[in-house]
C-alpha cells in the first residue's frame, strides 16, 4: 500500500501537533480512568501490569515505572486489589517482595474501555504505508526512551 500525500510540516508544526495529542491523551486517560473507577496513576500502574503479561511484576518495578515512591505504590496496589484489578503473591525467590498479576476479568474491563479507541487508531494507521508506519514506530519508541531518560535526569520521585 502506498501512503497518502502528506502536507508539508516543520519540526515546530510536529511539536505543536504532539503537544495537542499529549494534552488530549491526558484528558482521555482521565476519562478512561474515571470510567473504570480508578485514578490516572492507578490506571497507569495497572497498564504496566498488563503490559508485563506473564512476567513477574513487583511493587518496586511499578514504583519505578510510574515514578512514584514505594510507599505510594503500596496504596495504589491496595486500591487495585480492592477494585478486583490485581492480585498480590509473595515472590518465591524473595519472600520480602510481592509479585503483582492482573485479574483476567479486569483486563477485559479495560479492553472494553480502550478497545473502541484502539480500533479507531488502527483504522488511522491503515492509511499509512508500511515504511511510514516504521518511521512512526521508530519515532514513538525513541521519543519514549528520551522521555524516560529526561524523567530520570530531571525529576525526583
Amino acid at each position: 500500500m502506498e501512503g497518502k500525500p502528506r502536507p508539508t510540516a516543520s519540526a515546530s508544526d510536529a511539536l505543536s501537533a504532539m503537544d495537542d495529542l499529549i494534552a488530549t491523551s491526558i484528558v482521555g486517560q482521565q476519562e478512561f480512568a474515571r470510567n473504570l473507577g480508578l485514578s490516572v496513576t492507578d490506571l497507569i500502574c495497572f497498564t504496566y501490569v498488563l503490559e508485563a503479561g506473564n512476567a513477574p511484576v513487583t511493587a518496586g518495578d511499578l514504583a519505578e515505572r510510574a515514578h512514584v515512591t514505594t510507599g505510594a505504590v503500596t496504596g495504589i496496589l491496595n486500591r487495585l486489589e480492592r477494585g478486583g484489578f490485581v492480585t498480590r503473591q509473595p515472590d518465591p525467590a524473595d519472600r520480602r517482595r510481592v509479585r503483582v498479576a492482573a485479574v483476567p476479568a479486569a483486563a477485559e474491563r479495560v479492553q472494553t474501555v480502550y478497545g473502541p479507541y484502539y480500533a479507531r487508531l488502527a483504522k488511522l494507521l491503515a492509511e499509512y504505508a508500511p515504511d511510514e508506519i516504521a518511521v512512526l514506530a521508530d519515532w514513538f519508541t525513541r521519543a519514549s526512551t528520551l522521555a524516560r531518560a529526561y524523567l530520570e535526569d530531571s525529576c525526583e520521585s
